[in-house]
């Protein structure tokens, strides 16, 4: 279908509840949307592509056709949403990296020794199940910690079979197991303790380490100070394990606090665990950038849950989303119970979403390069500017002159967000005796684009965005130039704060776009309006240092640097110092040196 049947089939579509599917040419589902009212939605994609990021317009140039599934209410279309991305991971979809769920610690209690192993998913075999957590190695780390606190066993020996076989191995000479392969502890404090390892997993710690304090405190009593001392390290153990370490995805924690920041390149979705109000665990994960951060969090956060089976009591949001009662139901219908989902707007709640948000950004910070924030601020800059295509190739133009004199102009040219100074030029403007921009700026301008399109070697390449030096009118001016050329490229003045900084860029028809409230576009155009200022200036000076320099003046006696620079800054030029009235030059200088200068110009006349 082309883009305009596209859009007539969208226009077309109800205003009804429903998912769309995007496909390309082979068929392939590319993206699954959910929208309250269809109509609406999908025509968005083939109206304004102008608003629309990267990612996106390259997502609607590969749609080939697209179908829709009409829904009963805006619930039933949440839920075939949910299913329908999981079943065809479309390229196009914000998505989680891992989908494919996360383990569990199954202990089976019935066991006569029961042994902690991980599980990929929870049966109904009659074990216990705990989790999920965050990945293999987290599991793993689990098992391993409660092993070590405990002094389990973890040799691979099969009790009660193993017992007295053989010598206790090196984990029992470490005081890392209690060496049960020896029959002594007996399966009795074998199971007495695998009940505290499941109290634990279940996040009941204060339960046991109470009653570990108590049996402490009877051995310290029955002066059994050994057995005391044992009792005591293990309380302390399980009251630093039950603070810190194992927190699941979402089962124990009471509390998540969910953060999305993104840089100029990359994003970042953040998770993190609270118990009793401590915080016990991170989970992130960068993502690409998103076209509306709130529509992100809301496909992460339905995946981030649904996909683990498991969810808080509570979970806060960094800002709203649509369908946050809707995925509440939803939650309760898989998990059968309720979960509240709320965005904080003071208090505690309110610092742990920030924590999140922190999180988030440090970490995406952390995984952008210089290029990628580059080329990121260069797409905000196209996004802000509503340009068509990224503005790669941008020149950037300024005059210089002091009282009309040596007016020079400077053409600075950055791609990709950085300087290419082989691609700078220097313009000696002509035919000017006065200072006007106006007319330096269109004179420069004619003669770049003269270049252009004589195909000059170094100014074959065409500019995708003209910055000038100056305001709406500089704007215009250059456009009135360039339009009978034939020429056109986006143009923008860069007006200037009380600091001499661009705050804004302003069209020639008058529309401001200020950027002081994007950092990253604001230092970009500030650093290029630097470099096009200082280049000008560079040049100016130079022209007039070597015209000074070279001054019929240093051939006067008793005419330095300093009165030769004071002659010109007075009068300009030297054909009106030679034009001068000896009065008019002793209104300048000593006597003896008024009259040195007046009679070189009277001798040199006569000669």
């Amino acid at each position: 279908m082309t883009k305009t049947e596209l859009k007539e089939k969208a226009l077309s579509l109800p205003l009804a509840p429903g998912v769309y599917l995007m496909q390309d040419k082979s068929n392939e589902v590319i993206y699954v949307g959910k929208a309250k009212k269809l109509k609406n939605r999908v025509s968005q994609y083939f109206i304004d592509s102008a608003a629309h990021t990267a990612k996106t317009r390259m997502m609607v140039s590969k749609i080939d056709h697209f179908d829709v599934i009409i829904a009963a209410s805006e619930f039933e279309a949440l839920v075939l949403e949910c299913s329908l991305i999981k079943r065809y991971m479309p390229k196009y979809n914000i998505l989680l990296k891992d989908d494919k769920g996360y383990p569990y610690l199954r202990l089976d209690l019935s066991e006569p020794y029961p042994v902690m192993r991980l599980a990929p998913k929870a049966l109904e075999d009659g074990a216990r199940y705990y989790g999920p957590y965050g990945g293999r190695y987290l599991t793993q780390k689990a098992i391993d910690t409660l092993r070590l606190t405990f002094k389990l066993p973890g040799c691979g020996k099969q009790f009660p079979r193993d017992i007295g076989k053989e010598r206790p191995c090196l984990n029992f000479q470490m005081g890392n197991c209690d060496g049960w392969c020896r029959g002594n502890p007996d399966q009795a404090e074998y199971a007495e303790r695998m009940r505290q390892v499941a109290s634990l997993l279940s996040g009941s710690y204060k339960p046991v380490a109470a009653e570990l304090k108590e049996k402490m405190l009877a051995a310290s009593d029955a002066l059994e100070f050994e057995r005391a001392a044992q009792l005591r390290d293990r309380m302390n153990a399980i009251e630093a394990l039950g603070q810190k370490q194992l927190v699941t995805a979402g089962r124990m924690a009471d509390t998540d606090a969910v953060g999305f920041a993104q840089t100029e390149a990359k994003a970042c979705f953040a998770v993190l665990h609270y118990v009793d109000g401590n915080l016990v665990d991170k989970d992130y994960e960068i993502q690409p950038l998103a076209d509306d951060p709130a529509e992100a969090v809301s496909a992460l956060v339905k995946q981030y849950y649904l996909t683990r089976g498991a969810a808080p009591k509570q979970i806060l949001l960094p800002m709203e989303i649509e369908d946050a009662e809707l995925f509440e139901e939803l939650l309760f219908q898989t998990l059968h119970k309720r979960i509240r989902i709320r965005v904080p707007q003071r208090g505690d709640n309110t610092r742990l979403v920030e924590l999140a948000m922190n999180n988030a950004r440090q970490e995406a910070e952390r995984i952008t390069s210089r290029e990628e924030k580059l080329r990121g601020t260069v797409e905000l800059l196209r996004q802000m500017l509503k340009l068509h295509k990224q503005p790669r190739r941008m020149e950037s133009y300024d005059i210089s002159n002091i009282s009309g004199t040596d007016i020079v102009a400077s053409m600075v040219v950055f791609e990709d967000g950085k300087p290419l100074r082989s691609g700078y030029r220097h313009f000696k403007l002509e035919g000017l005796e006065d200072q006007d921009d106006y007319a330096s700026m269109r004179q420069v301008l004619h003669r770049r684009f003269a270049h252009y399109l004589a195909g000059d070697k170094g100014f074959e390449k065409a500019p995708d965005l003209l910055l000038i030096d100056g305001g709406v009118n500089h704007a215009q001016t250059v456009l009135r130039e360039l339009s009978p050329m034939g020429i056109q490229i986006p143009i923008f003045g860069m007006v200037k704060d009380d600091r001499h900084r661009t705050r804004a860029l302003v069209t020639p028809e008058g529309e401001e776009i200020g950027i002081s409230g994007q950092q990253s576009v604001f230092a970009l155009i500030g650093n290029i309006q630097e470099e096009t200022h200082r280049f000008a200036i560079s040049y100016h000076r130079k022209l007039r240092s070597k015209r000074v320099k070279g001054s019929t003046l240093d051939k006067i006696p008793g005419i330095g640097e300093k009165r030769r620079a004071e002659l010109l800054k007075r009068f300009k030029t030297v054909s009106a110092i030679r034009a001068a009235s000896l009065q008019e030059l002793q209104g300048l200088l000593p006597k003896d040196a008024a009259m040195a200068v007046y009679q070189y110009f009277r001798q040199e006349d006569e000669s």
